[in-house]
């Protein structure tokens, strides 16, 4: 699927029956699907960025979509002898025909519009951030060096150096309004954030951990979704990318770094709540002595992974059962 066309093949008994293009429209989608495979069991599509707005428009539609790992397909895919999108839409139709794929669980709407409001966070803070380090480069060209300081101190500081450089000042106050708005913007998304959490029992559930914020508990909380979603906790952590890898070939066998897999801004919003809970959280809990102990054995970085990991376990197993934080209960690796 691209933004402009996407590929369809139908197969068959072991057949290709045809193979066409359409516009990438779920619904235009759905009705060349009912005109060429008025029966089909299986609509199979890899994961991208158009795969959840496909999902649910075709599953409207009442057909089958199924919407399968992208890193999964493309061993299949790369056997063509030629990449082009016509032989993508052949292989993945094989897959569906003999059932060698994994199923994606798609996120609802309203998950993907918590997900979509912690990015725009996210994105907003991260330019505010570049272009106060471009002015405070532009500044120091000529000999004024902002101090260090964020929001209004830094505004008062640009222009208090800006004072009395006409000609500094018709460059740099564009890009220092510029920042203000972006703060003013990124002030609002924190409001609705906020507004968010305190709305969703699960997020307040969450925010009885230390170090777990509105932005935290709702991220987690949009990709979690159901936690019958996961048959464990435990495989919370390894969903997350937050467990080590493993090599084993022969006589060779070795555990490596961690996988990285999945949500990354999740991973890091985890592995930003573990550091805080082992170096400025003052609430005494297990989990804190735990990881405090661990540090002391295998070093920072490695402790806070591992309390981060052990943060999904205990997150998710808190939105099943329902249950507040225990800071007494028990801790093991």
């Amino acid at each position: 699927m691209s933004l402009k066309e996407t590929a369809i093949s139908v197969r068959q008994n072991g057949k290709r029956i045809w193979r066409g293009k359409c516009p990438s429209d779920p619904t235009l989608l759905a009705d060349v699907l009912r005109k060429r495979a008025p029966t089909a069991k299986r609509v199979v599509f890899e994961t991208g960025p158009l795969s959840v707005w496909f999902y649910h428009v075709l599953t409207a539609e009442g057909l089958p979509a199924i919407c399968i790992d992208a890193r999964h397909a493309k061993a299949a895919l790369d056997m063509a002898p030629s990449k082009t999108d016509a032989n993508d839409a052949d292989g993945l139709a094989q897959l569906a025909e003999a059932g060698f794929y994994r199923e994606v669980r798609v996120k609802q709407y309203d998950s993907m519009l918590t997900r979509t409001l912690v990015a725009a966070r996210c994105q907003r803070l991260k330019s505010m951030t570049e272009l106060a380090n471009q002015i405070r480069g532009l500044m120091k060209i000529f000999g004024l060096v902002v101090p260090k300081g964020a929001g209004r101190v830094f505004e008062t500081n640009v222009r208090r150096l800006l004072a009395g450089n006409s000609g500094l000042e018709r460059i740099v106050l564009p890009l220092l309004e510029a920042w203000r708005s972006l703060r003013v913007r990124a002030a609002e998304l924190d409001r609705q954030l906020v507004a968010t959490a305190r709305e969703s029992a699960s997020c307040q559930l969450l925010m009885s951990i230390p170090g777990i914020g509105a932005v935290t508990s709702a991220s987690f909380t949009a990709a979690i979704e159901d936690p019958e979603n996961f048959r464990t906790s435990r495989s919370v952590g390894a969903w997350l990318g937050l467990t080590t890898r493993r090599y084993q070939s022969g006589e060779v066998d070795y555990d490596g770094h961690i996988s990285r897999r999945g949500d990354k801004h999740l991973r890091g919003l985890l592995y930003e709540a573990a550091t805080v809970i082992l170096t400025r959280s003052r609430a005494d809990s297990a989990l804190r002595s735990w990881g405090l102990k661990l540090r002391e054995k295998i070093g920072f970085k490695r402790a806070a992974v591992a309390v981060a990991r052990k943060l999904a376990v205990i997150m998710h197993t808190m939105l099943k059962t329902g249950t507040l934080f225990d800071r007494a209960a028990r801790t093991t690796a």
